[in-house]
């Protein structure tokens, strides 16, 4: 089959299904790593806990894409 034809059939899934396949996809791009997979799981534990202590602040999504939109701009 070739490449084109397949994005065309994966273009035409729901979303939900693409998104499935894309995390397959990148699966097999990306071998997982444990180590990786585990100082990255220690790193959330500590960014949740900060949050919820109050000794960060969190920032609203689209006033984070809105000051990357002003800078790109420039």
């Amino acid at each position: 089959m070739k490449t084109e034809s397949l994005i065309e059939e994966v273009t035409a899934l729901p979303v939900e299904e693409r998104a499935y396949l894309a995390e397959c996809v990148l699966r097999t791009l990306n071998t997982p790593d444990s180590e990786i997979d585990i100082a990255w799981a220690a790193e959330a534990r500590i960014r949740l806990e900060a949050i919820r202590s109050g000794s960060v602040q969190t920032i609203p999504g689209e006033q984070v894409f809105e000051r990357i939109r002003q800078r790109l701009a420039k």
